[in-house]
């Protein structure tokens, strides 16, 4: 069975491109350059499938969809009202994306998941909701399959797992027109049987279709509790598939989730950024992290540090905080300086970027993170002290980093290099390389506005800083590494995108090889990774 997968919120930016990290997370790009929420992203790791900028609806874009049509006279004159117009363009959204085939399959998919996030009685959601009653009373029961998620809290001493939050929800969402087919209750632990039972007389839902997805060790058990619960069978009945469905076969996902919860040894891992307080700002990097290191048997210990706190300022204005910033990155195996926009930290980057250099400690930079590392060696190698980025000072002298030509200067919302773009390595013998399983060429996500300026190439090359990989033209530089240095790699691109559970990323799994040793001179990790191209 195929599936495809929609994700609906009722903000009214069109995409997630102009948000901020501490807003809602990571911004997280599609292949087709959409820049969507997080959420989206979870979906793409966890199935693994590719989606399109398509299979995220957001209010903003269904109304600016509803006034161009009203400005091109599509509806002949007629009062434009949330009801039917707005409804009816939700409705047709889905209905005409869920009819395309995605990732790679001949036709259209059997199913069509739709998540509306926000919660039940929210002004912003309600043309959502009566859009989704709408297409179901079009569709058909069987053709439909309600699935409400509700917290069930603990409160008091006591320990009692109360129901109400979840029975004045479903009040609230049949009063709207819509009945749960099934509840999937969130709890900190398995529901008791009489909760159950009360759940079932209060929301008129069957007991065998009340799920429970409690607090698990890792997050990879989910699936097994809910096969455990028979919700696959469930959903069956409802949609009436039975006379072509399979059962889940789910042996190689048991085997990651139990082994991840018998792993003994961790690999610390210095994360340092800017948006540390959030730690979902970063959840794609996390991921891989997790990825590349149960793949070499570890459990990722992510030690995060704010850049601002490794800057001298900081060891004035608040010295324990710089102290405990230091003594973090120095006892860490490795470090990592993920994407991100403006000049705050950016002193404490370049600290932590030449730390490693000087002191043969794996190093990982992520777009910014490898501007940083250009920047760094420009400064204290090739001694242009004044060397910096356009982004951080226009009128630096050596801007060794620079704004991209082609790239607007007055519009922030999609209009950076975005989605997926081909790397060609221009050393076949590189580190890099062989960790993708030496392709002559990967296809990447990128999301940034600057490159390395092609004019400072040549002479950081001269000083140990290699190039090894570059875009169609030639020019534009998206992968360096340093010479006589365990790892020191920095890619333009952003490869936590396309890292999968089973799939680590190549440049994430090189990082905890390199941190733990174990990263040989022929290090060859494609393992069928998303990224690689034949």
């Amino acid at each position: 069975m195929a599936f495809c997968d929609w994700l609906i919120h009722p903000y009214l930016n069109t995409d997630a491109g102009t948000m901020s990290p501490f807003e809602h997370g990571e911004v997280f790009v599609l292949d087709d350059g959409g820049e969507v929420d997080l959420d989206l992203g979870n979906y793409e790791r966890f199935i693994d499938v590719t989606l399109t900028r398509d299979n995220n609806i957001t209010t903003g874009k269904i109304y600016q969809s509803v006034i161009e049509k009203e400005r091109k006279g599509d509806y002949l004159g007629k009062t434009v009202q949330v009801v039917p117009h707005v409804t009816d363009e939700i409705k047709q959204w889905i209905q005409s994306v869920s009819s395309v085939p995605v990732d790679g399959q001949t036709r259209p998919a059997d199913v069509c998941v739709i998540e509306l996030g926000g919660t039940v009685g929210d002004i912003e959601s309600m043309p959502f909701i009566e859009a989704l009653r709408q297409l179901s009373f079009s569709l058909g029961k069987e053709n439909f399959c309600l699935i409400h998620v509700s917290l069930v809290p603990v409160l008091g001493v006591v320990g009692e797992q109360k129901t109400k939050p979840t029975q004045h929800s479903v009040r609230e969402l049949r009063a709207l027109g819509l009945t749960p087919d099934l509840l999937a209750c969130r709890s900190a632990q398995p529901l008791i049987g009489s909760v159950k039972e009360k759940l079932s007389q209060f929301c008129h839902v069957p007991v065998e279709n009340i799920l429970n997805i409690h607090d698990v060790p890792n997050i990879w058990h989910v699936p097994l509790i809910l096969r455990n619960q028979k919700a696959h069978e469930a959903i069956i009945k409802q949609l009436n598939l039975s006379g072509f469905a399979r059962p889940p076969e789910l042996r190689d996902w048991t085997e990651m989730a139990e082994s991840y919860d018998n792993l003994k040894n961790s690999v610390k891992i210095a994360l340092v950024g800017k948006y540390t307080n959030l730690t979902d700002s970063y959840l794609s990097v996390v991921k891989a992290l997790l990825h590349a290191s149960v793949a070499c048997s570890l459990k990722p210990s992510i030690q995060w540090i704010a850049a601002s706190d490794l800057e001298d300022a900081t060891a004035i204005n608040a010295p324990e905080a710089h102290t405990k910033a230091w003594e973090t990155l120095k006892g860490s195996a490795c470090i990592l300086i993920p994407g991100g926009f403006g000049d705050r930290g950016i002193s404490g980057m370049i600290l932590a970027a030449k730390y490693a250099r000087e002191n043969k400690v794996p190093y990982l930079g992520i777009c910014l993170g490898m501007q940083i590392s250009v920047i760094e060696m420009s400064r204290h190698v090739l001694g242009l002290e004044d060397a910096d980025s356009e982004e951080f000072n226009k009128d630096a002298p050596n801007r060794v980093v620079m704004y991209m030509p082609e790239v607007s200067k007055t519009h922030m919302g999609n209009t950076m290099r975005l989605g997926c773009r081909r790397t060609f390595f221009r050393k076949s013998d590189c580190l890099t390389s062989k960790l993708y399983g030496s392709p002559p060429h990967v296809d990447e996500r990128h999301r940034h506005r600057y490159e390395v300026n092609p004019s400072f190439v040549p002479v950081l090359e001269n000083a140990g800083l290699h190039f090894v990989g570059c875009d169609e033209s030639g020019k534009r530089m998206e992968i360096v590494e340093l010479q006589d240095h365990p790892f020191y790699v920095g890619v333009q691109f952003h490869p936590e995108f396309k890292s999968r559970p089973r799939r680590p990323s190549p440049p994430f799994s090189g990082l905890i090889m390199a941190a733990t040793k174990h990263l040989g001179t022929n290090s060859n990790n494609s393992n069928g990774y998303v990224g690689a191209s034949e």
